[in-house]
């Protein structure tokens, strides 16, 4: 079977892997390449907001795309547009142009892991199609673990650049392989779905004012919380809007009408909420483990992707597993199990903790999770409507398009909760960092006297009164990121129980 369909088994891998690559590195060296192309964080939202609209518009119209030209045409146009994203985004050093790369990019990579997705069921139904699945799931583990890793080394070197070249090398293998095993064939005029502009002009519009919102907030929710709710709700109208229109069409975009049942609709619920779960622990983790414990950029790149790693070593356990014991149940249970151990490990941890002995393991907790969770609402959602192509393709394309929305949603989550949080300890501990109390008074002393020597009486004053204020911030962010560990156990909580409770997962 794998050397049979082995350009196949690996572009779908590839393509995976290049899907979670380009989206955890950028995340990651966010801030460097902010200061490079000189973008406020505001600028930098309205990227990440183009491209993940984008992103909801060009997976809402694959199934289309294919339809009328072919899928190695398809596929080959796809690959080029995102290579040429890649390159501009490369050589960019300024905002616009960077802003134009990552455009293009989305218009030809967004749909990179859908269409990895859909050409798994090129393979026959049975074990060769299982196949097919073990390697999506490995190209999504590897990417996943690896995206920190690559990024925090780029990022060291001076050389951020060199994320796009990596990119750009791995969908040009991509494009080579697509050679090799797909066809040209058009779908014929009576089989193809249709698409109503206006109606595609209400996703973009819609989900671009949702997806600004929410990466807006970060900064304006607390002064302008009214008008950005309001636009938000406005904008999930909209969307609300274009699945209804979907829904009463004869020949729609999307076969919404076909996918009103409880496995898939409770399925692709529960992506949504790993997805907020998941956006918002991969904001959290590097902004606590630098701004609370002081880690390097470096250190905790490698360490997220060994804890990553964990996610491709639970689905080689799991990989085992499920041709013995395919009972969904008890994988939900252990993946928000481990939500909850992630939490936990996480919820007590001091400045003076080990990365090793007691971040390491959560890092890893947190990867058994997503692997668990995912893999497994993977297997289960889709099973209903697997027979038939097209409404197999229109699933998955939706709930990639939710996924986009949903990831958003839990970094505004994340963000929103730790500035609150952060700003209640903050005023807090403050309350002890006055002049007439003692304590305060006795560390500033220290800290002057052992400065003196180096940097003399006069500035000795200074400096400590600065590094008091820098340690204040540090614990605030500290108990605010634990509070928020408190809240993943109690979520992860509710999640297991009601993984346990369920009754269309069997």
């Amino acid at each position: 079977m794998y050397r049979k369909n082995a350009a196949l088994l690996t572009t779908v891998g590839v393509l995976v892997a290049l899907e979670y690559l380009q989206a955890g590195m950028i995340a990651f060296a966010s801030a460097p390449i902010r200061g490079e192309i000189d973008a406020s964080p505001e600028e930098f939202t309205l990227v990440a907001a183009l491209y993940a609209c984008i992103a909801v518009v060009v997976i809402s119209k694959q199934r289309w795309l294919t339809e009328r030209l072919g899928w190695r045409n398809y596929m080959l146009g796809s690959i080029s547009i995102n290579v040429l994203g890649a390159f501009v985004c490369a050589v960019s050093s300024d905002l616009s142009t960077f802003t134009a790369g990552r455009v293009i990019m989305a218009l030809g990579g967004a749909a990179f892991m859908t269409s990895a997705r859909v050409m798994v069921n090129m393979l026959p139904p049975g074990p060769g199609r299982f196949v097919g699945v073990k390697v999506f799931a490995t190209g999504l583990a590897i990417g996943t673990a690896s995206a920190p890793f690559l990024s925090s080394l780029v990022v060291v070197e001076d050389t951020w650049h060199g994320i796009f070249w990596i990119l750009i090398a791995g969908a040009l293998n991509a494009a080579a392989l697509c050679c090799r095993f797909l066809t040209n064939t058009p779908v014929p005029l009576e089989d193809r779905t249709t698409s109503s502009p206006a109606n595609v002009l209400l996703l973009a519009v819609s989900s671009f004012f949702l997806l600004y919102v929410l990466q807006r907030s970060y900064y304006d929710f607390y002064n302008e919380t009214f008008i950005l709710a309001a636009f938000a709700l406005l904008a999930a109208l909209g969307i609300y809007i274009f699945f209804h229109a979907e829904l009463q069409k004869a020949e729609p975009l999307l076969n919404v009408r076909g996918l009103i049942q409880a496995r898939y609709l409770q399925g692709v619920a529960l992506f949504c909420f790993t997805y907020i779960v998941l956006g918002s622990n991969n904001y959290i983790l590097p902004y606590f483990l630098q701004s609370a414990l002081g880690y390097s950029w470096d250190t905790i790149g490698t360490f997220q992707a060994f804890g990553l790693a964990g996610a491709l070593l639970t689905w080689l356990v799991m990989a085992l597993l499920i041709p013995r014991y395919p009972g969904p149940k008890k994988f939900f249970v252990a993946g928000f199990g481990g939500l909850m151990g992630f939490g936990w490990l996480l919820s007590s941890i001091t400045p003076e903790a080990n990365m090793w002995s007691n971040i390491l393991p959560a890092l890893i907790l947190n990867g058994c999770f997503v692997m668990l969770v995912l893999a497994t609402a993977a297997m289960q959602t889709f099973r209903d409507v697997s027979h038939h192509d097209t409404l197999f393709t229109h699933a998955y394309q939706i709930k990639s398009m939710l996924g986009q929305i949903a990831m958003a949603m839990g970094t505004a989550v994340a963000t929103l909760f730790l500035q609150w949080r952060t700003t209640t300890q903050y005023n807090n501990l403050n309350l002890f960092f006055l002049k007439d109390d003692p304590r305060y008074q006795q560390q500033l002393q220290l800290l002057t006297h052992a400065l003196t020597p180096d940097v003399g009486a006069s500035h000795a004053g200074e400096i400590s009164t600065a590094m008091l204020a820098q340690t204040l911030q540090q614990q605030s962010t500290l108990v605010a990121s634990t509070e928020y560990f408190w809240m993943i156990i109690g979520v992860a909580g509710v999640a297991l129980l009601v993984s346990i409770g369920q009754r269309t997962f069997k």
